[in-house]
Order: structure tokens, then C-alpha cells, then sequence
């Protein structure tokens, strides 16, 4: 498959270099895709891996991941066209995060009766957009490690085909999936995030996950 990121931070590169070792073709979208940090990573993903503007992504991935900070994400959609995106399914990792105070944990800027996976969808209406890996750190989404086994990835979204894609390429990264259903469960899964990061303030460490116990 060909895989676009847009955004080439932990969580663009993290991503990009599990799927191009699980042979998919990756093209990671960024603002100056000839930089020494892009080259780099390049040269270290191997082949199938390359860089590109949003735009380049966008035309080339048959499934685009926001890896974008939340304050970017209106824009780098904009960059990138909604026309590249339209038809294929957008996989959104963000969280709308503000940070208010130094060394304190962010805030969720949106809330409630919305959410920053729901605004993703509106901004780009003829995508099929699916909420995920927005609860986890970026040094635990490739083939996560834990002694309780696999870990739950939470997801959400409207298309039922697009979730069964997102799904399958989650279980070959090593995770087990949760469909909450409809997009609107990104309230829920962004406050989730919040747990998350407020226990890695709190324990000073973020090799921790979520995994949904049944009996």
C-alpha cells in the first residue's frame, strides 16, 4: 500500500519506518522535505521510504495519517488539498492540545460536544476519517512490548471499510482493536489521551498503555 504522513515529527517517523519495514511504500509530507532530518530518516528507513510536500503526499498515499500538532492541522490540510484526499481514507492521530503553563500538563482545547476528529472530518467531508494512535506515545506504536500482552488501540470513525483497513494495519503493527463506532467518539478518545499523558506527568514515565479487560 502507499502510505502518506503528513507531518514528519516522532510520530510521522515512528509510524513511516513501521510500515515501510512491514513493506508498504511511505512517502512522509513536511514543510521542507529536503532537510537534513528528512534525509536522514530516509537513509535510515530503507527502501520504499521517501519525502515529499503535504501536497506530494497527499496526491501519492492511498491512506493519508495526520501526524500533525494540533495547531498545524487546519493548515497542513489546506497544503496538502482536500481534492488529494478526497475518497480515501485519513487516519487522525491528533489532539487538540493547549499547553498553558511550563512544566504542567496541556489542556484539550475543544471538549464536550466536539472534538478535534470530528473537525477533521468537516474540513475534509468526501475523506473517511479514522480516529487513532492518539492515546499512546510514539516510542510505543510499532510493535508495542508489554507484559500483559498485546495493548487495546481505541478507534472511531463513520466508513465501516475504512475502519476494517485501519484495523488490519493496526493488528500488523502488533496491537489489538477496539471500535467505539461513529466519529463522534472522538470526544471520548481525545480525553482518553489525557489520562494518558496526566499519568506520565504524574509517574514521570510514558511506558504505559490501555488495554480493556473482558471476561
Amino acid at each position: 500500500m502507499r502510505i502518506a504522513i503528513l507531518g514528519s515529527g516522532d510520530v510521522g517517523q515512528t509510524l513511516g519506518t513501521g510500515f515501510v519495514h512491514l513493506g508498504h511504500e511511505v512517502k512522509l509530507g513536511s514543510r521542507d522535505p529536503q532537510s537534513e532530518k528528512l534525509k536522514d530518516w530516509v537513509a535510515s528507513a530503507g527502501r520504499g521510504a521517501s519525502t515529499g510536500t503535504f501536497a506530494d503526499a497527499a496526491s501519492f498515499g492511498e491512506l493519508v495519517i495526520l501526524a500533525i500538532a494540533w495547531p498545524g492541522t487546519e493548515n497542513a490540510i489546506r497544503l496538502a488539498g482536500a481534492q488529494n484526499l478526497a475518497g480515501k481514507t485519513v487516519i487522525d492521530t491528533t489532539n487538540p492540545l493547549q499547553f498553558t503553563s511550563a512544566g504542567l500538563p496541556p489542556e484539550l482545547a475543544i471538549g464536550h460536544n466536539d472534538s478535534a476528529g470530528e473537525r477533521v472530518q468537516r474540513w475534509l467531508p468526501q475523506s473517511h476519517v479514522v480516529k487513532a494512535f492518539n492515546s499512546i506515545g510514539s516510542a510505543h506504536m510499532v510493535r508495542p512490548k508489554f507484559p500483559g500482552g498485546p495493548p487495546d488501540m481505541p478507534i472511531c470513525g463513520n466508513d465501516t471499510a475504512a475502519k476494517k483497513t485501519v484495523s488490519d494495519l493496526l493488528v500488523s503493527l502488533g496491537w489489538n482493536v477496539i471500535d467505539l463506532g461513529g466519529i463522534e467518539n472522538s470526544r471520548y478518545l481525545e480525553p482518553l489521551a489525557m489520562v494518558w499523558i496526566a499519568y506520565g506527568f504524574k509517574s514521570g514515565s510514558w511506558g504505559h498503555v490501555f488495554k480493556l479487560l473482558r471476561k
